[in-house]
């Protein structure tokens, strides 16, 4: 099983996206955690909305730091990907065991303004967006690559699908 932790600055929306889609299409071969720098303390009631319409479980999801992943307590991460341009810019913790990292930069659907209709669309593309990536991602024969051409598959996936700029 391979642990990964998807990073936001505010962990209310992407970061909930991409560890409730990976914990879905990942079961038994990957468990998704998220968390964020600056968690905004509950997630955003459009993403929590989307993932009820797709039938997910609501109850594990909440916004929290991620100081919780670098405590000595935490579950060994062995993949990090940051899907904010912010998160990806920050001085993160040092996560024990050298994770594969990668940045996934989407737009925030949170920062989309507009009517319901364009509020619903916003968040409708960050999950198509992060579900093409987290498809390819769970496609990749990961028990035979080594960590370095896990990292550079991770950094090539994070170029698809509506990629922002950011570090990589």
């Amino acid at each position: 099983m391979q642990n990964i932790l998807f990073l936001c600055t505010g962990n209310s929306a992407r970061s909930i996206l991409a560890e409730a889609i990976l914990n879905r299409v990942g079961a038994g071969r990957f468990t998704a955690f998220s968390a964020g720098s600056q968690p905004k303390g509950e997630p955003n009631p459009w993403a929590l909305g989307l993932l009820q319409s797709q039938q997910f479980d609501l109850s594990d999801f909440r916004s929290k730091s991620w100081d919780e992943f670098a405590a000595e307590t935490a579950p060994q991460m062995h993949h990090i990907i940051t899907v904010c341009d912010n998160a990806a810019g920050e001085a993160c913790p040092i996560w024990p065991g050298k994770p594969a990292t990668a940045h996934w930069g989407i737009p925030d659907p949170a920062a989309a303004s507009g009517d319901d209709k364009d509020m619903k669309l916003a968040f409708l593309t960050a999950y198509a967006q992060m579900s093409d990536r987290i498809g390819r991602f769970v496609s990749l024969p990961i028990e035979q690559m080594s960590r370095q051409e896990i990292a550079a598959s991770m950094a090539d996936i994070g170029s698809f699908s509506g990629a922002t700029g950011g570090p990589r």
